[in-house]
């Protein structure tokens, strides 16, 4: 059973885990669960996603139940009225907060402005050498990107020499060797914490959060940056 972490007439929201897919894709034809097609059976009813996460990111994930919500959320994210926020362990250690302003290419070659900025809650360093370094750094960062463009997180965080730990292809291998080999960690340490906006049908604020998951917090443990938001 997914956890449902919201739910009215209008929406359900789950936590969804690391490694589980929101729907079929033709870039994943190993997977054979998909986490529409699973809160469907759950609460018997269709829903509709109005947003995605990648398939190694956990946490919020927001259906629609009918097709007028679907599609009036849908507009506000393109319109950047809804917040979202990550937690992400990252390799290095970053400045206190940090906006990044760099364009992305789509697949067709086109540029598109995108827009995250983070702010580090935690750093860690351990006494484990790695490369030509005595110890390993490693920070956590509540991120909140502005625009909604692919891998757009994962993207700017590499681009910045700080990529997120279990990234690929944007990561760091050496780094996710380590981690694979010395811990046995196998996701990526990316989690959608919150969504904040407006609830179309109440104009009140809503705020959907999902807990960190099992793997994220082992890490977290390991390395003495739990998060307590």
């Amino acid at each position: 059973m997914l956890e449902i972490i919201y739910q009215d007439e209008h929406y359900v929201a789950i936590n969804k885990p690391h490694g589980l897919l929101v729907h079929r894709s033709s870039i994943a034809k190993d997977a054979t669960e998909f986490a529409l097609q699973l809160v469907r059976d759950q609460i018997s009813q269709s829903v509709f996603p109005v947003h995605r996460l990648d398939r190694k990111t956990g946490g919020v994930l927001l259906f629609a139940l009918n097709e007028q919500i679907h599609k009036g959320t849908q507009q506000l994210f393109a319109q950047n009225l809804i917040k979202k926020d990550y937690l992400a362990v990252v390799r290095g250690y970053t400045e206190d907060a940090v906006e990044i302003d760099y364009p992305l290419r789509k697949e067709n070659g086109s540029l598109q402005e995108a827009f995250t900025s983070f702010t580090t809650l935690a750093r860690a360093e351990l006494a484990i050498p790695f490369g030509r370094y005595q110890t390993s750094r490693y920070s956590l960062l509540k991120v909140s990107p502005k625009t909604g463009r692919m891998h757009q997180i994962r993207k700017h965080l590499s681009h910045i020499y700080h990529p997120i730990i279990g990234d690929r292809p944007h990561g760091c291998n050496k780094q996710n060797k380590f981690f694979k080999e010395r811990w046995q960690m196998n996701t990526m340490l990316l989690h959608a914490q919150s969504l904040t906006f407006v609830h179309p049908e109440n104009n009140r604020e809503l705020v959907i959060k999902a807990s960190l998951q099992s793997e994220f917090i082992r890490m977290l443990d390991f390395m003495g940056m739990n998060d307590d938001e």
